[in-house]
This record gives C-alpha cells, structure tokens and sequence, in this order.
C-alpha cells in the first residue's frame, strides 16, 4: 500500500473516527472555556461511550490491527494530530482521504436530514457550552441604551380610607381619638371565658353595604371585606369613584396591601369542617387564606393592572407597603397606588396564640385602661383589628385632576435590629439607625422632626426602648410630641402602620394632637413634656406656617423596621418650614 493513501472506505472511516477521537480530546484540554464547566468534564460524564471509543482505538493501533491492514504509516500519522486543526483539513492535506469526512457534504456529514431532525440531533450532541461556542455565530456588537435622566417624581397622599374600632371614617375616626374615647372592650365575637385575656379593640358594627357584593360577602375572611372597604373608601375620598374609573389609566395604577396573619377565620374554619370531611371544606378556603388576594381582589373588582402584590412584615406591614408603593411612582412605573394593611385576628387560634407568648393584657376589669402606652403599671398589648389605605399618586398626575393633597411623601427607610426574635436590642440600635437613614433618604433633620405618632404598643420592654431611641435622635428638640393611637384603638398588627399613618396625617391637617390615654405613671426617666398625656391645642405660629412634615416608624417581631416620612401642606409653592415626625 502506498504511503499516505488510505485504499478503502474502512480504512478511512478507521481512521476518522480515531483521529475524531484524538482532536477532540486535545481540544478539550486546551480549550480556555471556564474551569468550572469544561467540554471534557461535561462529554466524559454524560457520553462516556467516545472514551471506550478512544481507548479501543488506541488498543487496535497498538496491537498492529489498524498499521496491519491500512499501512505502517497511520500510527505516525495519528500521533502527530494537532491541537485544535480541523480534521478535514488533516486528513486530506496527509493523504488519509481526497474528500471532506465530516461537515454537510462529508462522508460522515448529515446532509440527507431535514432541517427539524438536524436540529435535535444538534440539540442532543451539545454537552456543555464549548460546543455552542464552536456553533453559534460571533456576536454582534451592541451598543446599551441609556435612559435619558428624569425628573424626580413626587409623591403625594390624596385619599384615605380606615375601618377601626373607633370609626370607619377618617374624620369619625379622629374626632374619637381627640376625644380620647377607647375601642377597646370585652371580646362578643366568640366565648372566651377560658382565656386569662378577655378584651380586644374589637369592630362591633361593620357593614359592606355599598362597597362589597353580598355574595362574595359572605366568602371572604374579614381581613379582606376590611381591605376593600377601607381600599374603595381610599378612592372615593380620592375624587375618584368607581363610575368615572375610566378616566384614568388603568395600566399604571397598583395595589399594595399587605397583611400580617392573613384570612385566619378562613383557615380555622377549614380545619373544623375538614374533621367533618374534605367535602365539608370551603372550596375558597387556600385563596382567601393567603395574604396577597385581598390586593389581587381589589384590583380585579377596579381593572388596575399596574404593580399588585402584598408584603407580610407583622407589625410593620403597612409601612412597607406604603415604603414600597411609593417607590414604584419615584421610580415611574405607576401614577397611583392604593397601599396599607388589613387585619382581623381576634378569633380563638389568634387569641391563644398571643396569649401563649405571654404578650397580652390580662387587665379585662377594666378594658379601657388596658392598653397604656409608657405608663409604669403596663402588663401587655392589646389586640386590635382592622384595615388603613392610603391613595398615594404622583404629583403632577394629582394636580391635573385637581385632588385634594394630604400629605408628600418625601421617603422612608427598613432595617432590622438582627438580635432577637421578640425583644428590642437592648441599645435601640436598628431603630436608631432606621430614623437615621429615613430623615437622610428624606432630606431632612433631626431638627425638623417635632411629632411623633410612636409605634408604642404597650409592652414593658418595647416601649422604654423605642422611647430612649427617639430621645437619642430627636431630644435636643424642645418642640417634640410623643404619643400613640394605640392606647385607644390597641395594636391592629398589619394593619396598625396605615391606621395610625392617617391618624397622623390629620394630626398634621388639623394641628391637633391626640392624648396618651392610661399614661398615669411614666417610667422613671421619661419627660413627660415630651409625652402627650393631653390634648395639645395647636399654636397660632403652626396654624401660620401651614406646612408640616410626619415621620411614623414600625417595629415587627424579628426587629425589621420600618420608618416613613411625609409632609402636609397647604400651600405647595411654599418651601418645606415645619416638620412633625410620627412613628407608629
């Protein structure tokens, strides 16, 4: 046989498939593709029929097989296969064949597949990203798009919307607080006698009656009927009732209500009817157990197909949902936003739970004076329930339609305190930081803060710590006014951020702050200057400066925070010149 020709078609095919073998193997080792993922590693787990192939050849050329009966010339002629030449252009450039082996018009090409097989045969040969490499086209350069600067976007309040125990009208609900009237009684919702904790800020008459159908009424947990009542209230008081819903763009307008337990009566009931039978259950039960649907619902019932989701944070629920809301209108993605909490837990499952913590009052002879906020004789929260929505909406999308602004949101801040599940940190550490980065993400100062609507709920560790933080931030404040709606309404958990965010927003409306009720004996240490235990009549310079500015700040179980601030006015071509904090 003569050197360098390759005399039959077995021969050739011999020796393509060895010298295949051999390129590729050289190829693997030498290729630069990431270390982590290599064509080698990735062929030798998932075909490792090419190395029996590889060894088998080597076994055959070794033994004399192939040099016997194709020509003493192939050993050489394979050792010498270089890393990364193709084999076409090896094997005819050294004589092994005159036509191309491999590729579409080969010996060993697929030319006579259609195009659909072709691809999966492809598809299954590729074993790692090396091989795409090798196939797919260079890229083509692209040059990235930038987005042109915008204009900060503002955001204002311009509806409010509550369903308390102390009124399901905002104005209603803050006459009460200024009248220093309690919500708080003993529970009538269910027996509870068994329980050492007897009371609740309780919702003793509540209607849907214009706001929800009967039949999905009857349906749905409380938590929800709250939500969309105080959510449609919200846009109603926003000059924008449901019958002129099409004169705004439905596609850049959300729903951001979250919930702190979610529908638990719904989910209770499920398990009493499921010891009955599976039959038994409500087929509603999974979707209206689960926090987000009352957001979902909502937007559904008004065909707002902006931004909907929901955030569950336990006590700091709302504050995150409004943090988050108005980040989507900064940033452009929406005009208006309905955003808050909604809760309603006071059923057996929730009662107990708490009171295994050990986290209520046990005062029920006098249910009025239980929740008392920073008084030396507390013993525990109260439960409360509930829902607060605020309509926040882009400035000049609020001015062209003319609404009544509340209140601007200037910005907010969440940290947590990364210590303990249910106690503070014992240095006020991730509160003190929260107030920090929300007055810089807001622009203002310490200075500028002089009310504060506090997150206080009543317990005897949570209050001294959270009062010596606002004293740390803002005590060289002479003007500072501390207090807590929640003496009056107890802890509505989700949905307290949003209720005592509008009790604040008509604080800053009115001028007037509402009183610490039970706040008989502060701890010793605490300014009682500092702490409103009356009615604070505004001044004839507030009533003058017309512009004022809150803050209000939530703490949750597992030390997340949540602090917001917002300023009222009355006069917008008027420079920020009043500030009043609010931490709730």
């Amino acid at each position: 046989m003569a050197a360098y020709t390759v005399t039959t078609p077995l021969c050739a095919w011999l020796v393509a498939a060895c010298m295949s073998v051999g390129c590729e193997r050289e190829k693997s080792r030498s290729s630069s593709i990431s270390p982590s993922i290599t064509w080698g590693s990735r062929w030798s787990r998932k075909k490792r029929g090419v190395g029996i192939v590889a060894s088998k050849c080597n076994n055959l050329i070794s033994e004399g097989f192939i040099t016997s009966f194709c020509g003493s010339s192939i050993h050489e002629w394979m050792s010498s296969c270089l890393p990364f030449e193709p084999c076409d252009e090896y094997y005819i450039s050294n004589g092994f064949s005159s036509m191309p082996l491999f590729g579409d018009l080969g010996l060993f090409g697929s030319k006579s597949l259609n195009a659909t097989r072709k691809q999966k045969r492809i598809s299954r040969a590729i074993p790692s990203g090396k091989a795409m490499a090798v196939a797919v086209k260079p890229a083509v350069e692209v040059t990235p798009t930038v987005k042109p600067l915008m204009k900060e976007k503002r955001v204002v309040v311009t509806g409010m919307g509550v369903v308390t125990p102390l009124g399901h009208d905002p104005n209603v609900f803050y006459r009460n607080l200024l009248e220093g009237a309690t919500g708080i009684s003993e529970i009538e919702t269910f027996d509870c006698a068994s329980f050492p904790t007897r009371i609740a800020g309780e919702i003793k008459s509540f209607s849907t009656d214009g706001w929800i159908t009967p039949k999905l009424s009857k349906r749905m947990d409380k938590f929800m009927l709250y939500m969309l009542t105080a959510g449609k209230k919200a846009l109603a008081d926003g000059g924008i009732p449901e019958d002129s819903m099409n004169e705004i763009d439905k596609t850049r307008c959300g729903v951001l209500i979250g919930s702190a337990m979610g529908g638990m009566k719904v989910f209770n009931d499920g398990i009493e009817a499921l010891r009955v039978s599976y039959k038994k259950m409500n087929p509603f039960c999974v979707p209206f157990a689960t926090t987000n649907m009352g957001s979902a619902i909502l937007a559904m019932d008004l065909g707002w197909m902006g931004p909907n989701y929901s955030i569950s944070t336990a006590c700091a629920t709302s504050n995150f949902c409004i943090l988050n809301a108005a980040n989507h209108i900064i940033r452009g993605e929406a005009d208006m936003m309905l955003c808050g909490g909604s809760d309603a837990t006071i059923i057996p499952i929730g009662l107990g739970g708490f009171v295994a913590c050990r986290a209520l009052s046990q005062r029920n002879n006098d249910p009025a004076k239980a929740s008392r906020p920073w008084d030396s004789s507390r013993d525990g929260f109260v439960m409360g329930e509930g829902a607060g929505v605020l309509l926040l909406e882009e400035l000049e999308h609020a001015l062209r339609r003319g609404a009544n602004i509340y209140a601007e949101f200037l910005g907010g801040s969440i940290t947590c305190d990364a210590y303990h599940m249910t106690e503070p940190h014992p240095e006020g550490a991730g509160v003190i930081l929260c107030i920090e980065k929300a007055l810089a993400d807001a622009g203002l100062s310490r200075e500028d803060i002089n009310y504060i609507n506090a997150h206080a709920t009543s317990t005897p560790m949570g209050d001294l710590k959270e009062y010596q933080a606002l004293i740390h931030c803002f005590g060289h404040n002479p003007e500072l006014k501390v207090n807590s709606s929640k003496s009056m309404i107890g802890h509505l958990l989700g949905a307290a951020g949003a209720v005592e965010a509008v009790a604040t927003v008509q604080a800053i409306q009115t001028g007037w702050i509402h009183p610490n009720i039970n706040l008989e004996n502060p701890d010793e240490g605490m300014d009682t200057n500092v702490l409103a235990s009356c009615l604070i009549q505004p001044s004839a310079q507030q009533v003058a400066d017309h512009i004022r500015t809150m803050g209000f700040l939530h703490l949750r179980l597992s030390g997340s925070k949540a602090l917001q601030i917002s300023f009222c006015s009355r006069a917008w071509h008027v420079a920020r010149e009043r500030s009043v904090g609010y931490l709730t």
